[in-house]
């Protein structure tokens, strides 16, 4: 009793650890984290989704274990330094409170062990309010230093980061004064500017995705509803209320916990406001969790029956989370209703694909989750084809598709048998396959309209395509690949119209086209996506951002 009086802290942080190193050893990959471990095989500066972050600390940590564990080690490991950073920013400890805290945050826990891009980018905001509070302090020139580098770290890890700066300078605008301030600004801009540049050499896809092609712009009243819903569960799940009330109600007594409280609340109230938007996704708002934990332990402190409530309700959360864990690392899953590929088996499944392919590469259509597990588990590349009914994602930039062209490859989709004929039973369901002999597509190549499509009298389209990228590999013969306009409207497809295009002999990468057929729709807004044709008959490769277009 003696030593675990003296060391708990040390107990508590290497327990935690622990659990999530064995939780990481025995849980198969997300789809999402397979995904991200594709992203180690192909390092870059950036990524059509996210910054690098996680791809390195993946990189890394695959590279001394060749497993799951491998994939997830450096996430572990951060998830346990930022409690540690935590509880070092506590100006007053109460150990009790602050483990029964973090016990109650499912989030931490289960969370904890996922290597997605959430997990460094709390580490790197815990490090930054760590940096900004000694900056505040001292107000030295290691200290402006440091929290440059952090800052381009934090950036480094997930784009939502800018926020946590943005809400700190709009907590202490005495800043924008202080030219050591004005120095760590520069330093994380010159940090990154490799990131940058990787963007603009891509058109920037991810300004385009997340800004604009991610939310449907329409207002539905149930998005701000599981908005606040998610939230409530993420900072709990049975006391994220209190949490959030806690924090909010908490009255700050210095500049850095004005900055805790003005990051914590502006960044909800940033993800509530784009929840009119559209759909988002409750993990949106991870970064809030460094302030929400450090506000609540200042507000609960010396408050003994909040502390009691807290201690009531946390027996529950642990058994919750128990048995999740439990759940997750279980060979076969009860709950049907989950995506068993996501769980379970993916070994097997895997298995199955390669028996049927007879190990021959496999192109997916449209599904980078799919691809992305069955290189991991199977062992063999694998292709990712989207098509205009799905979205790009970075198997649209990787070398991927180069390496299979003209080669035999095995295809396959979920649905239509006629075109996969072959029925592959699996843990994800049924899956269907085809053998192609030499597979060909576009995927690569970026289109885009560069002036307004023109409707005339006769209902035909007519327009300049712009290739953005690589024009050589389109122009290598004097055929031109059929080119699709797909006409979408509430995410659902409308039309799908055949371009004639022809070769502008001024400039090779201006394509002149028309509709083959007529564009009979009711006048509107809508939107088109390019595709162009693969060796798939009826299966186009997506090659354009979403179009904004009006029929008059």
């Amino acid at each position: 009793m003696g030593f675990l009086k003296k060391h708990h802290l040390v107990l508590f942080f290497a327990a935690w650890t622990v659990l999530n190193l064995l939780q990481s050893f025995y849980t198969v990959l997300l789809n999402d984290e397979a995904y991200y471990w594709v992203y180690s095989r192909f390092l870059a500066w950036g990524y059509f989704d996210h910054p690098p972050m996680i791809a390195l600390l993946i990189k890394a940590g695959y590279s001394l274990i060749h497993n799951e564990l491998g994939v997830r080690l450096f996430i572990v490991l951060l998830n346990t330094l930022t409690l540690v950073i935590i509880y070092n920013l506590l100006p007053r400890k109460n150990d009790k409170l602050f483990y029964s805290i973090a016990g109650s945050i499912a989030l931490l826990q289960l969370g904890g062990f996922i290597a997605v891009p959430d997990i460094p980018l709390v580490f790197f905001v815990a490090l930054f309010f760590l940096c900004y509070k000694k900056f505040i302090e001292y107000r030295g020139w290691k200290d402006a230093i440091l929290l440059g580098v952090v800052m381009a770290l934090m950036l480094y890890s997930k784009y939502h980061g800018v926020l946590v700066i943005v809400f700190t300078l709009a907590s202490n605008i005495a800043l924008v004064k202080n030219k050591k301030a004005w120095t760590a600004v520069l330093i994380a801009l010159i940090l990154f500017v490799p990131h940058l540049y990787w963007q603009y050499q891509h058109q920037f896809p991810s300004v385009q995705y997340h800004l604009f092609e991610r939310s449907s712009g329409r207002f539905d009243p149930i998005h701000p509803l599981e908005f606040i819903g998610s939230q409530l569960l993420l900072a709990g799940p049975l006391v994220g209320w209190l949490f959030l009330w806690c924090s909010i109600k908490y009255r700050t007594k210095n500049l850095f916990e004005k900055a805790l409280q003005y990051s914590m609340t502006g960044i909800y109230l940033f993800f509530l406001v784009s929840s009119f938007r559209g759909e988002g996704e409750g993990n949106w708002t991870v970064a809030a969790l460094v302030p929400l934990i450090i506000l609540n332990h200042q507000y609960m402190y010396g408050k003994p029956k909040l502390q009691r409530l807290l201690l009531t309700t946390l027996p529950v959360t642990l058994l919750l989370v128990l048995a999740a864990r439990i759940y997750l690392v279980s060979p076969v899953k009860p709950i049907k209703s989950l995506n068993t590929n996501e769980f379970e088996q993916n070994s097997a499944w895997a298995q199955k694909i390669k028996e049927a392919s007879g190990g021959l590469p496999v192109v997916f259509i449209s599904s980078y989750q799919k691809a992305a597990k069955y290189w991991f588990y199977g062992g063999i590349p694998a292709f990712s084809l989207n098509t205009p009914f799905y979205r790009r994602n970075n198997y649209n930039f990787w070398p991927l598709e180069q390496s299979i062209q003209q080669k035999k490859v095995y295809a396959m989709y979920r649905y239509d048998p006629a075109v996969f004929p072959d029925s592959i039973q699996t843990t994800a369901g049924i899956l269907r396959g085809k053998i192609i002999d030499k597979f060909f597509s576009f995927s690569g190549l970026l289109l885009n309209i560069t002036s307004p499509l023109q409707f005339d009298a006769n209902h035909k389209i007519s327009g300049k395509i712009k290739i953005m990228n690589t024009p050589t590999v389109f122009l290598q013969n004097d055929s031109v690949p059929q080119i699709v306009l797909q006409l979408f409207k509430n995410d659902g497809e409308v039309g799908s119209y055949d371009l004639r295009v022809m070769r502008n002999l001024t400039n090779q990468s201006i394509l002149d086209a028309v509709t083959i057929n007529e564009v009979v729709l009711p006048p509107g807004s809508y939107e088109a996506k390019l595709g162009i044709e693969t060796c798939i008959p009826g299966y186009y490769s997506l090659n354009s951002t979403t179009i904004k277009i009006s029929i008059p």
